[in-house]
């Protein structure tokens, strides 16, 4: 059987899976206790030992500051910046890929628009969010919601614009409205993607 269609199984799957990990976790222990042997205090390669147990105690043991377990917290607020980030993202893209989509007077003058936006990349636009909304949690949240709607508004306008043309103008026979049709004929066929 020829090289290019022999599938692997299960297990040499998995196995393979894993190979490129442990030859990246195998280079990093070299080059630290490389690094080490020169500097037993280098901190730029820390040995596998030190990550484990700095883990390991960031996940047990409460901050003598704050008394807050930090890694358990930090990834909570974490998730909520990303939860609000993403669910303000994921309505506004999905209320303007709607109306660019389903509208060709608005598809004209912002489909270009919103094609540049999304070439802008998110970290350029950080010190300005950090200006306007100080460096509290609305300029973190912004920041998502800036990297990501953009992509989601391009994407959701392209979808809508391939749905089928026939589905609009039997809509519009039956006397659907143009939020009608955004309502019932295309968001249905958008929300999955």
């Amino acid at each position: 059987m020829r090289l290019i269609n022999r599938k692997p199984s299960r297990a040499v799957a998995v196995v393979l899976l894993l190979i490129p990990f442990l030859i990246a976790l195998i280079a990093y222990a070299l080059g630290s206790e490389a690094r080490r042997a020169d500097n037993p205090a280098d901190k730029l390669l820390p040995a596998l030992t030190q990550i484990i147990e700095t883990a390991e105690r960031l996940a047990t043991q409460p901050d003598r500051r704050s008394g807050r377990i930090l890694l358990w917290d930090d990834t909570l607020i974490s998730l909520q910046r990303l939860g609000l980030g993403v669910g303000l993202a994921a309505s506004l893209g999905m209320a303007f890929g709607l109306v660019i989509g389903l509208l060709p007077i608005a598809r004209a003058p912002f489909n270009g628009f919103v094609g540049v936006l999304s070439m802008i990349p998110p970290l350029a636009v950080l010190p300005i969010l950090f200006i306007v909304f100080g460096l509290g949690e609305t300029s973190k949240v912004a920041l998502i919601a800036i990297g990501i709607t953009p992509f989601l508004i391009r994407e959701l306008a392209q979808r809508t614009a391939e749905l089928p043309r026939e589905q609009i103008v039997k809509a519009q026979t039956l006397g659907a409205s143009p939020p009608a049709i955004a309502l019932r004929v295309a968001l249905p066929q958008l929300l999955p993607r």
